[in-house]
């Protein structure tokens, strides 16, 4: 008869960063992931992310525990363009030795970021049997461009190409930017299976040239809330639309554009609507941007509250008195999890009619669309929000909740015991 412990499997999850200390989506989706699994009989989990604070390193080595079973390691010099880790010893030792003692029958990476694309061959060598999956959070590996696949002149990606990428980045050479694809494919190989959140950014990958088979949609799970669906007691007449912006802001998240869209909309219908602006990384944008940001939030200083960060769990509070939640990136996004969110609370949502934004949200249906980067397309989708109270509640009527995290738990567990 086995004992509990040959009978749990061992996973590694390794992420970009901890959302205790770096507040992206995929972050989050790595981590939840990792709560999620924890919580069951069947697997033994350990956590691994990157921390960029060289202060945290303890006795020399790149690692350090942020909780139990939450190991942080740190890294600097990373080549973004390669995606490949400088430090030798931090890849063939101290992950090597990490791998070595744990012995995972899965290593889960929701990203290769930092830590250096070869750790996959690492995890290859190191331990053969493990078998290694990968969730492709965005298009990194197509494009050069932060992964948004949104070209330098600002214009939307279809295709990348040597000679495209170029034209985008005429520091490196078509014949460099080959060889980079060869160089990422060439570890991509060693990936037993392929993750992504939405249909699309599937679609993406295999013209690109994964194999479709390797490549399964899972969408990302969330923690359970509990509501009802009902209306403020406030009269139609009376009422004025919250809406709100929630997460990172950079220049490919459209938060200019929801700016430009308000500064249109004629200022009696104006004063029935606000906007709270929920985010943070603006001070790292460029000045330019900055700026413009600025701008439009003080001209619009009637309309428009800027709150700055937020902490995940501060998000339900501040879900509650919003009505709908807008997504106006101009760049294709994946499965962005503001809309998960948004969805989870009820929220219906505002977005471009692009990317993964348009998969997740239906047009009329739990949601409006709006054509992406246009502020004329959102100024009307949002007079009309305004001028027809009606519509929230029709759209709130079918917002299905999101997959939880225990569902998500056994859609990986069937996919790993697939394997």
């Amino acid at each position: 008869m086995q004992t509990e412990s040959m009978t749990r499997k061992r996973v590694l999850i390794i992420a970009h960063g901890h959302p205790d200390l770096n507040k992206g989506g995929g972050e989050i989706a790595a981590y939840n992931l990792f709560k999620a699994l924890e919580q069951r009989d069947d697997y033994d989990v350990l956590f691994m992310a990157r921390q960029s604070m060289p202060s945290a390193q303890h006795g020399g080595t790149p690692f350090s525990a942020r909780a139990d079973k939450e190991i942080l390691f740190y890294g600097e010099g990373f080549d973004l363009f390669k995606f490949s880790q400088p430090n030798k010893r931090l890849l063939w030792h101290n992950f090597k030795e990490l791998i070595e003692k744990f012995k995972p029958h899965f290593v889960h990476f929701h990203h290769y970021l930092h830590i250096g694309i070869e750790a996959l061959r690492v995890v290859r060598n190191t331990c053969p049997d493990a078998k290694i999956i990968l969730t492709l959070h965005e298009y990194l590996a197509i494009c050069h461009n932060s992964g948004q696949m949104v070209k330098t002149n600002k214009k939307l990606c279809y295709k990348a190409s040597p000679a495209d990428c170029h034209e985008c980045f005429p520091d490196q050479s078509p014949q460099n930017f080959f060889l980079r694809e060869l160089y990422i494919k060439s570890f991509f190989q060693l990936v037993d299976q392929f993750i992504a959140p939405s249909q699309f950014l599937k679609n993406r990958y295999i013209a690109w040239g994964l194999d479709e088979a390797k490549i399964s949609v899972l969408e990302n799970g969330q923690m359970p809330v509990i509501l009802e669906r009902h209306e403020p007691a406030m009269s139609v007449s009376q009422k004025q639309e919250r809406f709100a912006y929630f997460g990172q802001i950079t220049q490919f998240k459209g938060l200019d554009v929801l700016l430009e869209a308000i500064a249109l909309i004629p200022k009696k219908v104006r004063k029935r609507m606000h906007l709270d602006i929920h985010g943070s990384g603006l001070e790292i944008q460029p000045e330019v941007f900055q700026t413009k940001i600025k701008n439009l939030i003080s001209t619009l200083s009637s309309s428009v509250s800027y709150h700055g960060s937020y902490q995940p769990h501060e998000l339900a509070i501040l879900m509650k008195d919003v009505d709908w939640v807008v997504v106006p990136s101009s760049w294709w996004e994946n499965s962005p999890l503001v809309i998960q969110e948004a969805f989870k609370h009820l929220k219906p949502v505002i977005c471009s009619d692009i990317g993964g934004m348009a998969e997740k949200v239906q047009n009329g249906l739990n949601g409006l669309h709006f054509r992406a980067s246009k502020a004329t397309s959102l100024s009307q989708v949002l007079t009309k929000v305004i001028e027809t109270p009606t519509l929230h509640s029709q759209l709130v009527a079918n917002i299905e909740k999101p997959l939880s995290l225990s569902q998500s738990a056994q859609e990986h567990h069937q996919l790993y015991s697939r394997l």
